[in-house]
């Protein structure tokens, strides 16, 4: 697989790390100012840049042809945008707030545990996240994809960041504290007992991997947007 690493801090070159060690050859890499002409080179570009940067990219590769995995979060208001330009380029484009297997089996649990929660009123739910010093945004989008989960499946209308303890809203607490790769908490509260769920990455290296993962299943896709889900076939219990 040739790839393009669209963002190289330190994911990008834990990606870059990865990449290689699986047998893929790197064509490009680019931390600024796109060139198309080194990026047309690619099979499938792995982006892990900066809110600021992460559409320009995700547009420019389906654009062109190029397959685009995308891990970057803080741009998704204009996510919508994106599905359209990869429809009309009959594109492949794949997103995931956290591209960790360990994550997205925790979203599977969040899913199934907001469902039996649902019909239980005397429980409040609350977020909590902690990441290192150089993470932009707040909340992470792994905490907004929580939060999302649990307003499908519940009363709940809408996420908080900072906390406002509105009855119709889940608070998520954000917290910023060196050396922490990413760590999410989900809690259930009430006057008797409290429940609670959790992950805490050890390394950027799962993040990594899996997105390393999504480009190879990706390259033999057809057309479409695709989230990890789809990559790793997981399914909430039923």
């Amino acid at each position: 697989m040739k790839l393009a690493i669209l963002g190289y801090g330190k994911m990008g070159k834990t990606v870059e790390q990865i990449a290689k060690s699986r047998n893929h050859e790197i064509v490009y890499i680019s931390s600024g100012q796109l060139d198309l002409k080194q990026l047309r080179q690619a099979d499938v570009a792995i982006d892990f840049s900066i809110p600021e940067a992460a559409y320009t990219n995700i547009s420019a590769c389906l654009n062109n042809n190029i397959a685009i995995v995308s891990g970057t979060t803080g741009w998704l208001d204009k996510f919508e945008e994106a599905e359209e330009i990869c429809k009309s380029n009959s594109g492949r484009f794949l997103y995931a707030s956290n591209f960790s297997v360990g994550v997205n089996v925790f979203f599977e649990l969040n899913s199934y545990l907001s469902k039996m929660m649902s019909g239980l009123k005397e429980y409040d739910v609350k977020l909590k996240e902690v990441h290192h010093l150089e993470k932009k945004d707040a909340p992470s989008g792994t905490a907004i994809s929580l939060a999302e989960q649990i307003i499908k499946e519940t009363n709940y209308s809408s996420w908080n960041h900072p906390p406002k303890r509105e009855d119709s809203s889940i608070d998520i607490e954000a917290e910023r504290e060196e050396g922490v790769f990413g760590f999410h908490d989900v809690t259930y509260d009430s006057d008797i007992d409290t429940i609670s769920i959790s992950h805490n990455a050890k390394s950027r290296k799962g993040f990594a991997h899996g997105a390393v993962v999504a480009a190879e299943w990706i390259l033999n896709q057809s057309e479409g947007v695709y989230s990890m889900k789809d990559v790793l076939r997981l399914n909430s219990p039923t």
